[in-house]
């Protein structure tokens, strides 16, 4: 296996890219060379077979997802109250819209997945890892809320981003409004 994690990366990148504009039938080794526009092959040498290839894309998906210390930090000496929580809502919510193409890229995933046993195990041990170390976050933060109150968040989250990244049912109200909303609505 090829070492240059600089170069992985990339190639995870544009496989997230292709899945996101082709869906999953548009991911292919040859695919990912030409939009990442390394040698024919080169793929290969860093994901040898599309279940390795699958794997190292949600690897890929956390990374770019995860929060950056500075935001975390951030945060950190603020009081845990349900605004500091619709805080932290706002900027998961920010960063899957900024990240569309990753986000898209989780979703084609997600459907694939139905179809395909063996994706589906990765896709449900990341999401299960995911939300359990969500919910960590929110104890240990002592944020309001508990397991079933961050279960509601994920679902309404991945509902409203939905909407967001493809044809919205309401488009004039803000996103941060949603959000807002959702947390007061949930978080008394």
């Amino acid at each position: 296996m090829a070492k240059n994690d600089t170069r992985r990366q990339a190639i995870a990148d544009a496989g997230l890219a292709v899945i996101a504009r082709s869906g999953s039938r548009g991911l292919t080794h040859r695919a990912i060379d030409a939009e990442a526009g390394v040698p024919a092959g080169t793929t290969s040498n860093y994901f040898r077979t599309r279940d390795a290839l699958i794997t190292g894309l949600v690897d890929r998906i956390g990374e770019r997802l995860a929060p950056t210390d500075d935001d975390l930090a951030r945060r950190a000496t603020a009081t845990p109250d349900s605004m500091l929580f619709a805080d932290y809502v706002r900027d998961i919510v920010r960063r899957l819209s900024v990240e569309r193409d990753v986000t898209l890229a989780l979703f084609e995933l997600r459907l694939e997945s139905t179809r395909r046993p063996e994706l589906a195990a990765v896709i449900s041990a990341w999401q299960r890892a995911g939300f359990d170390a969500d919910v960590a976050f929110n104890a240990q933060a002592g944020l309001p809320g508990g397991r079933s109150e961050i279960a509601l968040f994920h679902y309404a989250i991945d509902g409203l981003l939905l909407d967001r990244l493809t044809t919205p049912i309401d488009p004039e109200t803000s996103t941060d409004e949603i959000v807002d909303a959702l947390v007061r609505g949930l978080i008394r």
